[in-house]
């Protein structure tokens, strides 16, 4: 435990997890240092349109931010207050921000009480963010929590700050892709172990499936459901603990294509066995295993100082 509060950074990867390949050392690397596992997702039930590709990407965030409750009055145009309290209420007075080029997680983190900031204030330009040097990028994200060159200043215009990152045109993914892996690098780079940034920076690598087809629930399950029933002891397997809310089951939990996720601060998190930013390596030598994706914002806001431990 650190002797005193982190600031958290989250790149949130939209539908990039499986477009990542043995070229995006800097992701792979981190990994290695990190502690990983799966933030679980619901069925979005009702499914967004299927011409409304937006709607997977706010139900996705709104579980990161555990406020999914509020889909139906944030994915259509409506004045309707949120019944989620604001972050800051929910968190002891957190300053959260969130960065993004989607209109409608704009819309979201505004009636959240996230700070919306556009990506041109990264930039100080109009272009788009993957068009910017990822150096440029990381060095303002820093700065928004308060860490300029390599010192950490005593106040920061923000605890914790939010990165989307993503395209939903296939022939940008790669693109996208190549940043996240760029970004992960100059952050890295500029936070090295036993520096003062590096023992007060939280950084969380979030990376989605995006939209998932009927291969996937084989390809990518977190279930071992089939392999308990062959074995003859189905009886006895306790329900996994990213399948319960408190004490009651959740009804819609979705087995298949998890977020991926890595948390890293030096000397601060654990490291576990894992060498490779990819799915089968997470599955098998991950340490955090699964926990549900609107725990994930408590995880982090613990580090904080911002909230109770969730969990053991």
């Amino acid at each position: 435990m650190a002797d005193k509060p982190s600031r958290g950074l989250v790149l949130y990867g939209d539908g990039l997890a499986r477009f990542i390949n043995q070229s995006h050392t800097n992701l792979h690397s981190l990994a290695a240092q990190s502690l990983c596992g799966f933030l679980s997702l619901p069925h979005f039930n009702p499914p967004p349109p299927t011409e409304n590709v937006d709607g997977r990407t706010v139900g996705e965030f709104l579980n990161l931010v555990d406020a999914y409750e509020d889909y139906d009055t944030l994915i259509v145009e409506s004045q309707d207050k949120c019944k989620t309290p604001s972050i800051s209420e929910r968190f002891m007075g957190v300053k959260a921000a969130l960065v993004t080029e989607n209109t409608s997680l704009k819309a979201c983190g505004s009636k959240l009480g996230l700070s919306v900031l556009q990506s041109n204030e990264l930039a100080n330009s109009s272009s788009s963010l993957v068009d910017t040097p990822a150096n440029l990028v990381a060095t303002k994200l820093l700065n928004l929590l308060g860490f300029q060159e390599d010192k950490v200043l005593d106040t920061s215009q923000f605890d914790l700050v939010f990165l989307h990152v993503g395209s939903h045109e296939e022939d940008s993914t790669s693109k996208y892709t190549d940043y996240i892996n760029s970004l992960v690098g100059e952050i890295i780079s500029k936070a090295k172990p036993r520096s003062q940034i590096g023992s007060r920076l939280h950084l969380s690598v979030v990376l989605s499936f995006g939209d998932t087809s009927k291969d996937d629930e084989s390809k990518f399950t977190i279930s071992n459901k089939n392999g308990v029933i062959q074995s003859g002891f189905s009886s006895m397997y306790p329900r996994q603990s990213y399948t319960m809310k408190g004490s009651n089951p959740r009804a819609n939990v979705r087995n298949y294509c998890p977020m991926l996720f890595t948390q890293w601060q030096d000397a601060v998190t654990r490291k576990d066995m894992v060498e490779t930013f990819s799915f089968q390596d997470f599955m098998e030598n991950g340490g955090n295993l699964t926990i549900p994706a609107d725990r994930f914002l408590h995880e982090v806001a613990f580090k904080l100082w911002k909230a109770p431990k969730y969990g053991a």
